[in-house]
């Protein structure tokens, strides 16, 4: 602690939401930004909410929650967009960490065997220099000791912005984009994909459905927020 008090005062962390000064005990977000964090609370509800809702009758999943309300603009905007844009993967790893420990309590994570982030394609990850996905499923490890696997299913080509697509356009545009690399560490699991921001759910859809092939595989969802209609 007396380490991180100096190197606090030789260069001062920021909140990444307010820009105020970081307590030494705290990381990334400041007290008051972790608390008015928009909380979904939809872990306490995990087949019925409204991004569970998004799956049915698409694709079988066993638990869907959400940690925060996402909102393109909004303050907790400006974390996601450096943890993806300004090489901030410390960034990821705090959000997860944060989000786990909320959740873990509630038994969310029980009978969960693995952590599957969401893939990128090979060109956007040398581009951005690590996957936003696999940072928060480092910070969800570190609080649950659940191992992440990231070489089971690859995406195999970036099928461009989805911001500006419908839900129908979504689903199109990933259909096919993912591949399944190793099924042996699958067969009889349950795997919890975890993702930054869900919208439409196509993105995540699309994955699930490649990991389906899978004898006797079990979905799980979870993602850092998720984006009202």
């Amino acid at each position: 602690m007396l380490f991180r008090r100096l190197l606090d005062f030789i260069s001062p962390r920021c909140c990444v939401v307010c820009g105020r000064r970081l307590a030494p005990d705290t990381e990334v977000l400041c007290s008051s930004c972790q608390l008015r964090l928009p909380r979904t609370n939809f872990h306490l509800s995990p087949l019925d909410n409204p991004m569970a809702r998004l799956f049915w009758a698409i694709i079988p999943v066993e638990r869907v929650a959400a940690f925060i309300y996402y909102s393109p603009g909004s303050e907790v905007a400006k974390a996601v967009y450096d943890l993806k844009y300004h090489d901030r993967p410390d960034i990821g790893e705090t959000l997860g960490r944060m989000m786990a420990a909320e959740l873990l309590p509630s038994g969310f994570f029980d009978g969960i065997d693995r952590l599957v982030p969401l893939p990128l394609a090979p060109k956007r990850e040398r581009q951005r220099g690590y996957n936003q996905s696999r940072q928060l499923a480092v910070g969800v490890s570190e609080v649950t000791g659940l191992p992440v696997s990231d070489d089971i299913v690859c995406r195999t080509v970036f099928s461009g912005s989805q911001t500006q697509l419908s839900r129908r356009d979504r689903q199109a545009n990933v259909a096919n984009v993912f591949q399944l690399r190793d099924d042996a560490n699958l067969r009889g699991r349950h795997v919890l994909l975890i993702d930054d921001v869900v919208t439409t759910g196509a993105t995540v859809t699309a994955c699930a459905r490649e990991l389906l092939k899978v004898d006797g595989v079990r979905i799980s969802v979870l993602s850092f927020g998720f984006t009202k209609d």
